[in-house]
Order: C-alpha cells, then sequence, then structure tokens
C-alpha cells in the first residue's frame, strides 16, 4: 500500500508523449505551502466555530428561525470544521508517504464526518439561508460532495490518480466556498464598494468556481496538459516547429 501512495504523490497521470512539456513537480513550495494552509485553516477554524460551541442559539452570527434551523447550522459548522482540519493532513505529502494507514483514516473521517454531512446539511438549510447566493450553496455543496465520493470509490478501486484528482476538486470546493467566500464577501463590500446583496452573491459564486478552476489547471499542468486537456508542447519542440523551412 505504502507503494501505491507513492505513486500517486509523485507520478500523477504523466503523459510521456514526445514534445509534450511535462513539468517536474517542484518540492520547494511544499513545505511553505502547507505551512500557510495550515495556519489558514486553524484560524479559520478558530475565527468561526466558537460562537456555536456554547449551543446558545442567541450567540450564533447568522440567525435561525426555529430549532430546527440552529440543529442545521451547527451540525454543518462541526462537520465543516471537522472537513477543513482534515484536509490539511490528506493533503500532507509527508503524512501520505510515511504513514498511509494514518492518510486512510483521515480521509474517511474528512469523507464521513466532514464532507458529506456538512455538504448535506448545506444543501437542505436551502430554504433557510438567508442571502443572496443561495443556489451558488445547493450547486457547492452538492458537488462537494459528490467528488469527495468519487475520490474514495476510485480509492477503493486502487486508482489512486483518479482518485487524488477526485479529492483535489473536493478540497478546492470545500475551501473556496468555506475560506474564499469570506475573504471575497468582505472584499467586495468593504474594499470595491459593493452592496451586500452583490457582494454575497458573487463571492458564493466566484469563491468556490475559481478555485475549482485553479485547481483543474494544475492538475492538467502537472499532468502535461492544457486547462482544456490538450498535451502541452514542450519549449524546444515549439522552437522547433517555428524554426522548420517552408517546403510548400
Amino acid at each position: 500500500m505504502t507503494q501505491h501512495v507513492d505513486n500517486a504523490d509523485t507520478a500523477v497521470e504523466r503523459i510521456h508523449t514526445p514534445g509534450v512539456a511535462t513539468p517536474p513537480v517542484s518540492r520547494r513550495w511544499r513545505r511553505p505551502a502547507m505551512i500557510v494552509f495550515a495556519v489558514a485553516a486553524i484560524a479559520y477554524v478558530a475565527y468561526k466555530l466558537p460562537p456555536y460551541l456554547g449551543l446558545d442559539p442567541n450567540e450564533a452570527p447568522i440567525p435561525t428561525d426555529s430549532p430546527a434551523h440552529y440543529a442545521v447550522l451547527v451540525g454543518h459548522v462541526f462537520a465543516g470544521s471537522i472537513a477543513l482540519l482534515t484536509a490539511v493532513l490528506q493533503l500532507w505529502p509527508w503524512l501520505r508517504r510515511k504513514h498511509p494507514a494514518v492518510h486512510r483514516f483521515t480521509g474517511r473521517v474528512y469523507l464521513v464526518a466532514g464532507a458529506l454531512p456538512a455538504a448535506v446539511l448545506a444543501v437542505s438549510a436551502y430554504p433557510q439561508v438567508p442571502g443572496a447566493g443561495r443556489v451558488a450553496v445547493v450547486v457547492a455543496g452538492t458537488l462537494w460532495s459528490v467528488t469527495a465520493v468519487l475520490g474514495w470509490i476510485a480509492a477503493r478501486r486502487k486508482r489512486y490518480a483518479e482518485h487524488r484528482r477526485w479529492m483535489v476538486y473536493s478540497f478546492a470546493i470545500m475551501w473556496g466556498y468555506g475560506v474564499w467566500v469570506f475573504v471575497f464577501a468582505n472584499a467586495f463590500y468593504y474594499v470595491v464598494g459593493l452592496d451586500e446583496a452583490t457582494s454575497m452573491e458573487a463571492a458564493r459564486w466566484g469563491g468556490w468556481i475559481s478555485n475549482l478552476v485553479i485547481a483543474h489547471w494544475w492538475m492538467e499542468r502537472t499532468a502535461g496538459r492544457t486547462i482544456i486537456g490538450t498535451p502541452r508542447r514542450s519549449r524546444k519542440r515549439r522552437e522547433t516547429v517555428e524554426s522548420a523551412p517552408d517546403v510548400r
């Protein structure tokens, strides 16, 4: 199993056809990126979770209109916090390589106690979701859960490249909807000067979509393809083609 995890971590859908650029996955950025990711995740949870620890509806930043609505909200926040923190462990290359059993365990926690309940509760709360961007909540929650389940299925079938791709998509949607929506909404409102409804609508769509596009671009680039899936030509190959004489 360790061998399979190593392969999934270092050889992601490589294309070795002649003339195709397959950029090496640099390890230099991994440690600082993981530190930033972990600090941001912990800070976000530390900011969002405390108002719900006392189980007092009056302390909830989001107003609720019934005990059932508050229960759904609390469940979503708790499950989302679990998903965010376990995602940090799932993306940690050292943990995947050295402790694959821990990686598998935290992956199950991410799926069963984090992504699935958080997404299902977010979708089920659609009638009570305040403000603009309610449809974005349903779409993001649905895609978040679907990508997580597809990633788990791929791992069960030992299709580790597919597993990694689906889980990267799942993490991207989660991070984009949770963290970037918070950042974008405040930026649109306080910096750009948009009204509250427009800021929330734009943030709830733009946060997770932009993150998903970036994740897809990165997966395709590390596989030697463009963002639309066509092979990337190396610089040497392009120069050879461009300098070839015209024989027409």
